[in-house]
């Protein structure tokens, strides 16, 4: 079994998908665009290189993407060599400005930057800057560890002995730094002695299920099988589905979800067929500025992802055809069952118990 340069990358119990080295000041991240063939790293040393990692898809998942945008400001301040403070202040907010361009649907990229940029209203030395945007990357990416522990033990709840669970996209330790959300229940849950069963979307058009989801699934030895996102419905009327379980990207106040394009149709054939739909994800991607999910903003991303597609060696598509790639689909909260957040289990009506949790946090 592979190791990394600081822990192993596999224990009992979880998958970790980066790690910060405070001596060289450097973030080792595994390249995702490479799961299953290879089990690569790369060591990423400036605050380009991981805006540049986020928007290729090196890294990827909303948790994992602010916990990676931490440490890019975290390297900005280790990098930018100024001695005038407030010169050196408009380099740090630059940097976070920029990677906050780098993925525009996850809120999680966001409220990590956000977090950062609180530090710089601090009044502090530069070299005390440099430290304390370290140490907020790291307390960030602890945080959503721990988070995403908390969310899987509340999420292994809902799964029964004997279930099988349609999962769409990837939300495991890979996603999230460690454990994962929907992903990080059902392995608790198969922890726990529970026999499941996963049938994994391939999720198309990039496969985050059918490479990276399988691909943990079978580290973990965890039963499942690859289906396309097409035939979700066959299984799903068939009465083979027990519960449909995915992340999110961001969420409107009401409870509409953003996730992998896909999960709409998904959540709407399982609402059909009356099989529960559980979006699984920190309470952080919950961005309270939106009232619905019409306000969520939705990243297009490069058609050659749909059209350089070949089969022995040769394009599927005609020469001179075009594509539309929206990367997420935002799905109505009337399809959805609950939510799972390390605050426990959050039933409908969503935007009330939003307001609930929210005030109680304040007080």
């Amino acid at each position: 079994m592979q190791r990394s340069l600081w822990r192993a990358l596999f224990d009992e119990t979880i998958m970790r998908s980066l790690e910060w080295n405070s001596h060289n000041k450097s973030l080792r991240v595994i390249d995702q665009r490479l799961i299953p063939m290879h089990l690569a790293y790369v060591d990423l040393g400036d605050v380009a290189a991981v805006r540049e990692a986020i928007s290729t898809m090196v890294v990827r998942g909303a948790p994992a993407i602010g916990v990676a945008a931490g440490y890019g400001v975290a390297l900005a301040a280790w990098e930018i060599k100024l001695s005038d403070i407030n010169a050196y202040k408009e380099k740090i907010l630059q940097a976070i400005s920029d990677l906050r361009q780098s993925r525009p649907t996850a809120i999680n990229l966001s409220f990590a930057l956000d977090r950062m940029g609180k530090v710089l209203e601090e009044k502090l030395s530069i070299e005390q800057y440099r430290v304390q945007l370290e140490e907020e990357a790291i307390k960030i990416d602890r945080e959503n560890t721990a988070d995403c522990l908390a969310i899987s033990q509340n999420g292994a709840e809902l799964i029964q002995d004997g279930d099988t669970i349609i999962h769409h996209c990837n939300t495991g330790g890979l996603a999230t730094v460690e454990w994962g959300t929907a992903m990080g229940a059902m392995h608790m849950a198969y922890q726990q002695g529970k026999h499941i069963h996963v049938l994994v979307d391939e999720t198309r058009p990039r496969l985050q299920g059918a490479r990276i989801t399988a691909w943990e699934l079978q580290q973990y030895g965890i039963p499942f099988d690859i289906i396309t996102d097409s035939s979700a419905g066959y299984f799903l009327s068939k009465g083979k589905v027990n519960k449909v379980l995915f992340g999110a990207d961001r969420v409107a106040r009401n409870g509409d979800v953003a996730n992998k394009v896909g999960t709409y149709m998904l959540a709407l054939t399982a609402f059909h067929n009356k099989v529960p739909v559980y979006s699984v994800f920190p309470f952080s991607s919950v961005d309270l500025k939106l009232p619905n999910g019409a306000a969520i903003p939705i990243e297009e991303r490069d058609p050659l992802e749909i059209l350089d597609i070949q089969q022995h060696g040769e394009p599927v598509v005609p020469k001179g055809a075009t594509a539309l790639n929206p990367a997420f689909d935002v799905t109505p909260h009337e399809l959805i069952t609950a939510w799972v957040t390390e605050k426990g289990v959050i039933e409908p009506p969503f935007e009330k118990s939003v307001l609930k949790i929210t005030s109680l946090s304040r007080s």
